[in-house]
């Protein structure tokens, strides 16, 4: 039963990853370095894919390849938060430098633990224990 609510949890936190991409879009193009291609075009996909992930994380049949993927999003997505912080982005604490990884790194450890040991794993012991 927590897996449900751990999933809609994680799917409202996606949601406002969603709005970040959509309201603070300059600033999100800021995190990628220039010489990536269609730095506009890639923050609204990416936007998008997680708005799927958030809806998908409401849906009990979906919850777990959602967690999976949303896993896979906070790997592959780390590496612009480390741009932006070692670059003083302005944005949501990146400003601070490098210091902000020391909190930035732990809190997407928690985020993956979260999405794995909540969704994905705790999803596997409720269908075991309820099928």
């Amino acid at each position: 039963m927590v897996g449900k609510y751990a999933c809609w949890g994680l799917g409202l936190a996606f949601i406002y990853f969603f709005i970040g991409h959509i309201v603070k879009t300059d600033g999100m193009v800021e995190m990628l370095p220039e010489w990536v291609p269609l730095r506009l075009q890639l923050i609204y996909v990416t936007g998008f894919i997680e708005l799927a992930i958030a809806g998908a994380l409401f849906i009990p049949k979906y919850q777990k390849t959602a967690a999976k993927i949303a896993i896979l999003v906070f790997i592959v997505f780390f590496p612009a938060n480390v741009y932006a912080a070692l670059n003083g982005v302005g944005l949501g604490g990146h400003q601070w430098g490098p210091e902000y990884l020391l909190i930035r790194a732990p809190l997407q450890v928690i985020l993956i633990a979260w999405a794995y040991y909540l969704c994905v794993r705790e999803h596997n012991s409720y269908k075991t224990i309820h099928t």
